[in-house]
């Protein structure tokens, strides 16, 4: 007899007065599409060695464990009482499967194995291709391999932080790291330096910064360029690095201020 056929609140009831292990069952087949959507979503987001198999037998365990504990009373639907079981099966699975180190492992091996024996037949380091050729996957699996194979471990990003004195508590989301963002403070000062030198400094000065600093050349090929002695392009070298830095500090006073 199937459930669907059946008022739920009814099935409910009877399995709470008479548990057989054919209602169960039955339960179980009506509620399984809650393990495999679990299953499915954390799966997409695990290294491809990870067996959805696996993860589906330990989704099963908590669905079976949310039929045993499911209240009526409470007045929430079994779907919504499950899910968070069924995830927290699935992912306490994962835990004790310890899959990140032995997938590391695994994949760190292999690129590397690959990568040693092509350099030694090539006489060079191999290319990406070259490499997800001889382990048998292509480029885009190969750089997936390689991405997963630098990773330690695993963190939330709404894990928190730390407190502050506001009532809102800081997590890790707030706090990481942009590389891509632009330091306000490093861009004015970049903003002033380059100001100073243009303003601030002579034709001939500004030429022995560029020559020092950007063409890399000595003192005493900037004293041949400029028809100047090594000694006296040192000196005002010397100066030049001085007011800049003097005039650098009298504008970091002023923000201070």
């Amino acid at each position: 007899m199937l459930t669907t056929e059946i008022d739920m609140t009814k099935v409910w009831k009877t399995y709470r007065k008479r548990p057989t292990e054919a209602l169960r069952n039955d339960l179980i087949e009506r509620f399984m599409h809650i393990v495999r959507f679990n299953a499915e979503r954390i799966h997409a987001k695990l290294p491809t060695e990870v067996d959805i198999d696996d993860l589906i037998s330990a989704g099963m365990f908590g669905l079976i464990d949310a039929i045993e504990a499911f209240d009526l009373e409470r007045g929430v639907k079994f779907e919504t009482y499950c899910s968070p079981r069924v995830r927290g099966a699935i992912l306490d699975e994962l835990r004790s499967m310890d899959w990140v180190p032995r997938l590391v492992r695994n994949r760190s091996q292999r690129i590397q194995v690959a990568t040693k024996s092509l350099q030694s037949e090539l006489g060079r380091i191999p290319s990406d291709k070259e490499i997800a050729d001889r382990i048998g996957v292509n480029t885009h699996e190969f750089r997936r391999m390689s991405r997963d194979a630098t990773a330690v471990s695993m963190t939330t990003l709404s894990r928190k932080a730390f407190g502050n004195d506001s009532s809102r508590d800081v997590s890790e989301l707030d706090v990481i790291k942009d590389d891509r963002s632009v330091n306000p403070i490093q861009e004015i000062q970049k903003s002033d330096l380059k100001r100073l030198i243009q303003e601030g400094l002579t034709s001939t000065e500004r030429l022995i910064l560029v020559l020092y600093y950007y063409e890399q050349m000595t003192m005493k090929e900037i004293g041949v360029t400029l028809d100047l002695s090594e000694s006296r392009v040192s000196q005002m070298h010397s100066a030049i690095v001085d007011r800049l830095r003097f005039q650098l500090k009298q504008r970091d006073r002023e923000f201070r201020v």
